[in-house]
């Protein structure tokens, strides 16, 4: 079983509807649609804004439905200035980085008597999702790279540079890493996949809403590819 994650219903609602024999349950205020995604066993959820959310959704993914590996798909803000809004970035790791416990002694994002705090994602499906990418969206780019989570939108050039420096990020979101920090602990195989659709800097709230669709799109195509593979 493939556990699909979207924060928002803009980012499901395209393999919801690709999807087949569907059947529905809700939890924790989540509706899981459980069918075949390109003759896969899948289980598709969007599981609402934010670290808590996501996290949450994850477990329930890893408890309920037994998935065998977690994709988190959806949209980021860019952080390097060779990506380009459109742009795909699947994580090499995720850290979430507005966790602060400097005033223990701990560097930021460290999560305090645990193994690790930057979450690997699994190889294969990195290997397989770049392969995937250049195929169905030979027009955009797609980078390899650290996603930095927090519960915060980032829309200024000043935090953008903060979190760039700080944590060698290639683009910022909301989710990723806690459905990583989920994944790890249950040893479960991941990957962020993340469509660009603002440059997380001073321009984002107009950039946002134009480039929402297209960005949306990319990592559909994106997600159906790979999950014919697996």
């Amino acid at each position: 079983m493939i556990g699909i994650i979207g924060a928002m219903e803009e980012e499901v609602t395209g393999l919801k509807d690709a999807m087949r024999g569907v059947s529905k349950e809700e939890h924790a205020g989540m509706v899981f649609f459980r069918g075949t995604l390109e003759g896969k066993d899948c289980t598709v959820v969007c599981s609402g804004i934010g670290k808590v959310n996501a996290a949450a959704c994850a477990q329930i993914l890893v408890d309920r439905f037994e998935v065998e590996l977690l994709l988190n798909t959806g949209i980021a803000g860019g952080l390097r200035e060779e990506i380009n809004i459109g742009d795909i970035v699947l994580s090499t790791d995720a850290v979430q980085h507005d966790f602060d416990c400097v005033g223990f002694g701990y560097e930021p994002g460290v999560i305090p008597r645990l193994d690790t705090s930057f979450f690997q994602a699994d190889g294969r499906l990195l290997d397989l999702a770049e392969k995937s990418c250049r195929e169905v969206n030979p027009e955009i780019r797609v980078f390899r790279g650290r996603v930095a989570s927090g519960d915060v939108f980032v829309s200024s050039a000043e935090v953008k540079k903060r979190i760039s420096e700080q944590f060698g990020a290639w683009c910022c979101e909301m989710e990723g890493a806690a459905i990583a920090q989920i994944a790890h602990l249950n040893r479960v195989p991941f990957l962020i996949i993340r469509a660009i659709s603002d440059k997380a800097d001073g321009s984002a709230s107009v950039q946002y809403e134009t480039f929402q669709e297209a960005a949306i799109e990319h990592f559909r195509r994106l997600t159906l590819a790979m999950v014919r593979e697996l």
